[in-house]
């Protein structure tokens, strides 16, 4: 098996995914207009916390921020189990593409999905030959999995690591 992606999203061939033990059989699938309702609560959930921290958190302006960027065509819906697990947007940036809006809901978070995800995406930036770049929030539990993936830190400031990771090595495909 195999992930389920959407032409658009820069990421492996079509149909489903299994990965470790614990991480349910999942599918990337194109995000649709109605579908910014359910991310924008999503983020808010997710980012909070980490927000909270920073002295950031503005319940109307988490969930605004995620709706003026929503994007239908670079976004893709995570769905595990046949629910609605998160989400990841891959946008052409410059010479390279930007990836952000990447949330998983805290119930598939430190399970491997998101790493399988992820996996996935810069399997296909590295065929496109793609930079990658993203920001993560200082102190965000994010940034290892980040790292796990050939991202470096970049630059940052009090709120922001902005991270890039070079177009890898271009893998054959899984069976």
């Amino acid at each position: 098996m195999s992930s389920r992606t959407t032409a658009r999203l820069p990421a492996a061939a079509a149909s489903e995914r299994t990965g470790p033990p614990g991480v349910p059989e999942w599918e990337l699938r194109a995000a649709r207009a109605d579908d910014v309702e359910a991310v924008a609560e999503l983020r808010a959930v997710v980012m909070r916390a980490d927000l909270e921290r920073l002295g950031r958190y503005d319940e109307h302006r988490v969930r605004q921020r995620l709706r003026d960027s929503f994007s239908t065509r670079h976004t893709s819906l995570v769905i595990a189990g046949g629910r609605f697990a998160g989400c990841v947007t891959v946008r052409p940036a410059g010479d390279g593409k930007l990836l952000e809006h990447f949330y998983l809901a805290p119930q598939h978070q430190g399970r491997g999905l998101g790493s399988a995800v992820l996996r996935t995406v810069l399997e296909g930036t590295d065929r496109e030959g793609a930079t990658v770049r993203l920001t993560v929030l200082r102190g965000s539990a994010a940034r290892r999995l980040y790292e796990r993936q050939g991202f470096v830190v970049e630059a940052q400031d009090p709120v922001d690591v902005f991270m890039v990771r070079p177009a890898g090595p271009v893998t054959a495909p899984r069976a």
